[in-house]
Parts: C-alpha cells; sequence; structure tokens
C-alpha cells in the first residue's frame, strides 16, 4: 500500500490518452498478490509530478489494489484529488492554469483568475506552489490570480476537496496546489510562438494611448514615474495642495511636472493587432558521481488585445401606480481596449542521490495591464440628460497602467530512510502591485456651445489622478515527518510543523485638477490635454488638489502570522478498510492597520487573534476489486482576506466597481461532510457519484452599498449558511479500430464528463445581528443588510456546472481534435444596495475546439496547435432583476477568438 502525504510523487497515467482532465483520486488498499504485467495494448505511460504539503511514507512508485494493478494516480491519497497533469493541460490548449481548471469537477473560473470549488467564493480556496503559500500582488484579494501562471512551466495542477490535516486550515472549500517541472532524465530544448485574436478585437476599432516607448515590453520607460517637483512634493509626505504647506507657485510647479499628453490622450484605433507569443524551454540532467543534478529553464512572453463593448448601469428600486421597478441612476455605454503583456521565467536546480532529492526553485512572473476606455451615459443623480444628447450628456476617458509581479523562491528536501521520509521546505515570495497614472476625466454636452466642455468644477465635469502601490511578502517553512511502523496492520504516522508570516503595505494617493476661479468658456471645450497643459496651469491656476483620504485610510500595513502543527495516522484494520484521520492545530494572528497621512485620524486596526483545533477523517472501504465507497468529514477555516478589512477604496478593471474593506469582518468556520461511491470499471475509466454537505458559521458575503450617488462594493458576515450538492463524473474510452482502414487503427473516442448539481443558503435569525460598512462600527440587525423575504444563495455559487469532453486521438502519435463544452448556470455577484435584488452573473454555455497535431519535419519534432474558443459566442451578463424591469450592472459582448501555434522540439 502506498500513501502520499504531499510530497514529490513520480506516478504513472495514460501519455497518449487523456487520462481525465480531471481525476479524483481515492486511497489504495493493500495488494494479496502480485500485481499482474500490463498488457502490451495498454498506451504509453508518463510520469506525473506531485509536490505538496506533507511526508511521503511510501516506497516504489506501483500502486496495488486488492490484486490489481492501477498505474496512474487514481488511488494515490485518501482525498478527493483532482489531477491535471502536464498533458492534460496541454489537451485542452489553455495557456494558463486558470482556464485549465474550469474542466475539473465542481470547480468554476471567475474574472478568467479566481478558482471557486463547490460553489464557494474564491475566499475559500487555498493555492500553494510546489506545496508553499504564495503572496497575492492583488489588491483586492489575497489569494492570487491563476491567470498568472503559464501552464508552460507546470509539471502538473492538484485540487484537494476533502481536507486533511496536513494542508493549511484555511481550507474551506478547497485547494489548488501548483507543482512546477523538474529536470527530466533526458535533455530537451523547445522553442514555441503563437499568434491569435478574437472577433470583438482583432483588426476591429478600439481605444489605446501612447504611455511610454517600453509598453510593449511590460516596462515602463520612465515615463509614469513621478518626477521634479511633484517627485520632491511626494517625498515630504504633506498634503498636496495651495496651502500652508506648498504656495500656490508650488502647486502650480507640481502640476506642470506631471506627464500630460502620454497618459492622457485615449487615440481610436482602428486596426488592433492580434495576440502575440513565445515562450522557449530546456532542461537537462547532469550525472556527477552518485549525484544527479538536474536543471531546467522555462521563459515566455505574451501580448495580448481585448476589446469589450458593453455597458453598465446602477440604480435604486422605485414604485409607481403600486408595481415596484429598477430605475437607472448611472447608465453607460462604454468601450474599452486592454493590451496585457505577460513575462514570466522559471530556473530550477535538483539533486538526487539515492532515495533523497532536494530542489531549488526560482520563479518570476510580470503582468501588465494597459488599459483605455471611453464611456457616454448619464448620471441622473448629478447631471440632467441634455435635450440634444439625451442618452449620452456625459462623455468619460479611463486610461490606466497596472503592473503585477511575482518572485516566490523556494527549497525543498525530501528524504527517503526506508520506512521514515522527511520533507523540509521553505520559500521566500514577494509580490508588488503599481499602479501609477490612473487617470480619469468627464466632459458634459452643453446646449450653449453644442459641445462637450468640461470646467473642472460644475457636477459631471472633472480630472482625477491616481498613484497606489503595495507590496506583500512571504515567508514559509515547514517540516514533515512520516514513519511506518512494522505492526500486523499496515500503520503509517506522520507529523509536521509550519509556518507562515504574510506583510502587506498598501498606499494610495489621489489627486483631483481643479481652477482657482471659473475658467474661460473657450477652454472648458478644450481636449483634456490642453486643459491640463502648462499655459492653463499657469494662466488659469489649474491646480493639482489631493484629496486623499477622503473615502478613508490612504494607507495600511497589514499582517497574518500563524504556527501551525498536525499529526495523522493511516491504518487499515481490516482488509479494504482504510481510516486515516488527523488533527491540525493553528494559532493564528491576523491585523490590518491604518496609516495616518497628513494628520487624519486613521480607521480603526483590526485584530483577530484566533487559535483552532481542526480535525480530519476519511474511511475508504474498498469492498470489491474495481469499487469503493468513501466518507470523510472535517472542519475547516477561512480568515477574511486584508482587501475585505482594510478601509481603502480600489476600483477593479474588470467590473469597473470601486471596492472598499470592512474592518469589523470575523474569521468563518466550516464543517464539512462527504460521501462518495467510485467505480473503476476499466483502466483509466471510471465513474464517480457524490454527495457534499458544509455548514459555514458568519460567511463573508460581498454587498453593494450606495452612498449619495456613489456605489461601492463591501463585506458582511452573515450569521449561517448551508450549502449542499452532488457531484457525477465518468470517463469512457470507445476504440475505433473496429471501423477498418488504417486510420482508425490506433484510434480511439474519449468521452469525458462531470455535472455538479449545488445549492446553498444563507440563514439569518430574528436576532442575529452583523456589522456592515454602513453601519460600522455599530452592530445593526443582519436582516437590514441580508433580506430575509427571499432565500440567499452564497454570492458565487452556481446551481449548475457541466464539462463535456470528447476527444479523438492516435494512441500512438499526437494527434488530438478534442471539443470541450462548458455550462455554468447564474450565480449572484454582490447582494444589491438597501436589500434591492442582487447582482447576478450568467456565465452560460461555451463551446471550444482544440486541434494539436505532431510532426516530424527535417529531423526536428513540431507540435501545432489550433484553438478556437467560445463558438457559441456567450457574452458577458451581470444583472440585476425586478419584474420586467432590469440593470446591466456590466455587461459586454466577448466574442470568438481564435489561434495557432507551433512548438519546435530539438
Amino acid at each position: 500500500m502506498k500513501r502520499i502525504f504531499g510530497t514529490t510523487l513520480l506516478l504513472t497515467s495514460a501519455l497518449v490518452a487523456p487520462a481525465a482532465l480531471a481525476q479524483d483520486v481515492t486511497q489504495p488498499e493493500a495488494a494479496e498478490e502480485a500485481a499482474p504485467a500490463v498488457e502490451e495494448t495498454q498506451p504509453a505511460e508518463e510520469e506525473v509530478e506531485i509536490s505538496g504539503p506533507g511526508a511521503n511514507s511510501g516506497e516504489g512508485q506501483e500502486i496495488v489494489v486488492q490484486g490489481r494493478y492501477i498505474p496512474n494516480v487514481i488511488r494515490a491519497t485518501p482525498e478527493v484529488v483532482s489531477v491535471l497533469s502536464a498533458a492534460d493541460i496541454a489537451r485542452t490548449g489553455e495557456g494558463e492554469v486558470a482556464g485549465a481548471l474550469q474542466r475539473v469537477t465542481g470547480l468554476s473560473v471567475v474574472g478568467g483568475k479566481f478558482v471557486y470549488v463547490r460553489g464557494l467564493g474564491e475566499r475559500y480556496s487555498l493555492a500553494l506552489l510546489n506545496g508553499s503559500p504564495l503572496p497575492s500582488p492583488e489588491p483586492l484579494r489575497r489569494v492570487i490570480p491563476l491567470d498568472l501562471f503559464p501552464t508552460s512551466i507546470l509539471a502538473s495542477t492538484v485540487v484537494q476537496k476533502s481536507y486533511s490535516a496536513d494542508y493549511p486550515g484555511e481550507f474551506g472549500g478547497g485547494v489548488i496546489n501548483l507543482t512546477t517541472k523538474n529536470a527530466p532524465s533526458e535533455g530537451f530544448f523547445d522553442v514555441g510562438f503563437g499568434i491569435g485574436g478574437d472577433t470583438e478585437t482583432t483588426f476591429e476599432t478600439g481605444y489605446t494611448y501612447f504611455g511610454s516607448r517600453g509598453d510593449w515590453t511590460g516596462y515602463d520607460s520612465g515615463e509614469r514615474s513621478p518626477k521634479g517637483a511633484f517627485a520632491n512634493a511626494l517625498a515630504t509626505g504633506n498634503r498636496i495642495l495651495a496651502g500652508s504647506q506648498f504656495s500656490v507657485a508650488d502647486v502650480q510647479e507640481i502640476t506642470a511636472s506631471l506627464s500630460n499628453s502620454r497618459t492622457n490622450v485615449i487615440q481610436r484605433n482602428l486596426d488592433i493587432q492580434p495576440n502575440i507569443s513565445g515562450d522557449i524551454a530546456m532542461g537537462k540532467t547532469f550525472p556527477i558521481g552518485v549525484v544527479d543534478l538536474g536543471v531546467i529553464a522555462i521563459a515566455g512572453y505574451n501580448n495580448n488585445w481585448r476589446t469589450r463593448s458593453g455597458m453598465q448601469q446602477f440604480g435604486n428600486v422605485s414604485t409607481a401606480n403600486g408595481s415596484s421597478f429598477l430605475e437607472p441612476a448611472r447608465d453607460f455605454d462604454y468601450l474599452s481596449t486592454e493590451n496585457r503583456i505577460i513575462l514570466n521565467g522559471m530556473i530550477g536546480l535538483g539533486l538526487q542521490f539515492g532515495e533523497h532529492k532536494i530542489r531549488f526553485n526560482n520563479l518570476f512572473i510580470r503582468d501588465t495591464l494597459k488599459e483605455a476606455r471611453v464611456a457616454l451615459g448619464n448620471n441622473f443623480d448629478t447631471v440632467g440628460p441634455s435635450p440634444t444628447r439625451p442618452d449620452a450628456t456625459i462623455q468619460t476617458g479611463i486610461t490606466s497602467w497596472f503592473e503585477r509581479q511575482l518572485f516566490d523562491s523556494q527549497i525543498i528536501g525530501e528524504f527517503q530512510f526506508g520506512d521514515l521520509s522527511l520533507d523540509l521546505r521553505g520559500t521566500y515570495a514577494k509580490s508588488q502591485r503599481d499602479a501609477p497614472y490612473e487617470r480619469s476625466y468627464s466632459y458634459v454636452y452643453s446646449e450653449a456651445f453644442q459641445d462637450y466642455v468640461n470646467d473642472l468644477r460644475s457636477p459631471g465635469q472633472d480630472a482625477f489622478v491616481a498613484f497606489s502601490e503595495l507590496e506583500d511578502t512571504v515567508w514559509a517553512g515547514g517540516a514533515d515527518v512520516a514513519y511506518k511502523l512494522p505492526t500486523e496492520y499496515p500503520l503509517t504516522l506522520s507529523a509536521g510543523y509550519a509556518y507562515y508570516d504574510n506583510s502587506r503595505d498598501s498606499i494610495r494617493r489621489d489627486f483631483q485638477f481643479q481652477p482657482s476661479s471659473a475658467l474661460n468658456p473657450a477652454v472648458t471645450q478644450q481636449r483634456i490635454d490642453y486643459l491640463l497643459s502648462d499655459y492653463n496651469v499657469y494662466s488659469y491656476n489649474v491646480l493639482l488638489t489631493e484629496t486623499t483620504g477622503g473615502l478613508g485610510s490612504a494607507a495600511f500595513t497589514a499582517g497574518l502570522k500563524v504556527h501551525a502543527g498536525y499529526a495523522m495516522l493511516e491504518i487499515e484494520p481490516v482488509d479494504g478498510v482504510t481510516l486515516n484521520a488527523g488533527v491540525r492545530y493553528e494559532d493564528g494572528k491576523q491585523f490590518v492597520q491604518p496609516t495616518a497621512l497628513f494628520g487624519l485620524t486613521p480607521a480603526p486596526r483590526t485584530d483577530l487573534n484566533n487559535d483552532y483545533f481542526l480535525p480530519a477523517g476519511t474511511i475508504t472501504w474498498n469492498f470489491a476489486e474495481d469499487m469503493q465507497l468513501r466518507l470523510a468529514g472535517s472542519r475547516t477555516i477561512a480568515r477574511p482576506q486584508f482587501r475585505e478589512l482594510a478601509p481603502q477604496p480600489y476600483r477593479d478593471t474588470d467590473s469597473g466597481r470601486t471596492f472598499f474593506g470592512n474592518q469589523y469582518l470575523q474569521d468563518s468556520e466550516l464543517t464539512n461532510v462527504e460521501a462518495r461511491y467510485e467505480w473503476y470499471f476499466d483502466r483509466d475509466q471510471r465513474f464517480s457519484i457524490a454527495g457534499f454537505y458544509k455548514d459555514i458559521t458568519n460567511p463573508i458575503e460581498s454587498v453593494a452599498v450606495q452612498v449619495g450617488s456613489s456605489f461601492f462594493t463591501s463585506f458582511a458576515n452573515a450569521p449561517k449558511a448551508t450549502l449542499y450538492g452532488v457531484e457525477i463524473e465518468t470517463q469512457k474510452y470507445f476504440p475505433l479500430e473496429t471501423l477498418g482502414g488504417d486510420f482508425w487503427l490506433n484510434r480511439r473516442l474519449a468521452v469525458v464528463a462531470n455535472y455538479t448539481y449545488s445549492d446553498s443558503e444563507i440563514k439569518i435569525g430574528a436576532n442575529d445581528t452583523t456589522v456592515s460598512f454602513s453601519s460600522a462600527p455599530n452592530s445593526v440587525p443582519a436582516s437590514t443588510v441580508f433580506d430575509t423575504n427571499r432565500k440567499l444563495r452564497l454570492t458565487g455559487q452556481s446551481k449548475h456546472l457541466v464539462n463535456l469532453q470528447l476527444s479523438l486521438e492516435d494512441t500512438e502519435n499526437l494527434s488530438q481534435q478534442t471539443l470541450l463544452l462548458t455550462y455554468t448556470s447564474p450565480r449572484a455577484t454582490n447582494r444589491g444596495p438597501n436589500l434591492s435584488p442582487d447582482y447576478i452573473e450568467r456565465p452560460g454555455l461555451r463551446l471550444d475546439l482544440i486541434l494539436r497535431q505532431g510532426l516530424k519535419i527535417a529531423g526536428k519534432e513540431l507540435e501545432f496547435k489550433l484553438e478556437g474558443r467560445n463558438l457559441t459566442g456567450t457574452d458577458y451578463r451581470e444583472q440585476q432583476r425586478l419584474g420586467d424591469s432590469v440593470l446591466n450592472i456590466n455587461s459586454y459582448d466577448v466574442g470568438t477568438s481564435y489561434s495557432a501555434s507551433m512548438t519546435v522540439k530539438f
């Protein structure tokens, strides 16, 4: 019997055949006889490498179940695990791991970045890299966005849905463990490049702005760096505005030193260029005496464009003639073009001597987003519709540049001493986010001039600029030991200690351009860079005025420090029955400390000091050679994320909404139960059905809040919630040689299908209270934040998730034609403001086609890949509905994307 406590493990699965996009992994049972030889007709095998928390207590690589040889990862752990090998990921054609994960049973991906497990939001998921935690470069989340990770660097991705004590307690819905590639036994050198686009963007009209000459590299060439008088003023730490600290002449010089036209002027581009990408990978193992030294290096570049044409509306509930309906307070059509540049690189070193391995991995990812957005519409609360332009009274422009960067360095030691194994892990990681020159401006249509005007002082007429920085650092380490006792019944004991220290520093400075007196009417009609030109700065006193702190804390420091220890045992008391049980103790201290700027009073400090005992147990009954039943139970937690606690505004580029934290949130606690039946009726073929139930205390919900004419998204603890559901999955191969002819001789049809039904309900008692953004610091009845007159499901939870894969493939050579269908039913993204209906996202149905073909030309192996994504043309819709009235909170056209790529293997 073999038990994997998470250490690096090489297990075999079908290479040419799609061993499932999502393989449910369950406990192997003891062998009563030697494993029979594998039939010669079986396809070639690949090694799937997994590096996760815990220690390996097994020897060898074979897994035996009641005398039957199962040469893949299907029964390698006692927990429910979905495994994506490098071959599985390649079959999906996805360039980043978030896209590949959306094929896994019970998983959905939100915003193309964040994975929801069984309907629980990203705050209930944990991402690890080689078993170690990662910091996030996102100001709005502590969870790292998985679209940062290109699939080219990964050996495997594991999603564990049922909790075991060797994993961190912030398990919630599940954990996603990414394993980077290690040096192979045979050297390789691969070069790839690709081109693509989509029907809404490529060779179509979009908007851009100049920025700097180096933008195409993902690095600003210095244009956006604060310079001169502005840089000096920032260094003083004083609020920048004309007054006691700075004279009018000082502020004029400060304003004139800002970058103007290059970061302000939005230009129409009638021919947006295609997406391009390239990558290079190499690796080799060098025998040095009794030691094998492995070296692997990977680098990649992606330059992608995306144009979104859509609508954003926000409003209130109104009543007329005895009926209630939604009435827009803001109503805008917009066109946004994003240019995203991703650079990634990884260098890994590995030493293997005997049964011992040491790995040293260094990963760098830089993700830059450059956006230009133009919107036309109305803000009825501030500016009435113009008779001439009733649907386009206000014209706005936004330019932005977001730099996200992650560096991660890990050292992992895995040592095997017979029946004793020891794992040691240490990691240092730092993520950064820099957003210089977030610019926005707004013009109002003037009937008098028959033109749009901006006097920089009237409602709807303004210009803003913001600068923000975030730095997130993680130090983490752990030690795990496992020992297989020489007892009559197989018994393995394991224990471990883990340390985690996450710190974050964030600051944001907001500014508005304001004239000291009324502008000449002719000036108000000027283009934005002329309006903010040096001439107007000095002639009309158009001055930079700092508004930082007006919405709360402009800066904060935050930290989370966790000490954890666990003990587990795995025993087979009788043949066919395995018990895995353990308990984890975690002591966590979390704080968010708003920082006072300019003498302002900071928001209160938040301290969450809690410790937990988190038990977990799994019983597996292998009652037949190819069938088993499993029952699992556990307790886990979910801590508030820094952005949910920080009273600081952030604009989310995807939704266009502003988020604001609530420093009075509390930890969530979860009780988890699951039962599962599995039938492995043939090699790499299976059927499973599972039921799960979760009881959640203090779940954290996203809540829309209206303050005057402004709309925010904040957070609040609901008193209780339950989540329950059923997962069904099957995988079946159909050989096609019976069709006759050489073409069908080695081909088969692979069918992989999974379906998840889940439902949830927030439960609110008559005396339950909560603290919301608008009520802080006072508790209010929970019924004033959560509507008790209707059933509320957890935000992010879809009732139905469906994945279907049909793949025609050659079992001897690389030739795959794969059709992927995904359906995700509607889900709430936010509770509506003032107990109005929820904001509902409708992901809908997507159909993708991926063609992969291997060829050999001039002695070189080549792989060609063609992809068609969203062939159904499903658009994005996030709406609020009441009766027949609809508000499009954020809706836009997605289009169909196509790409072609080629990899050459030298």
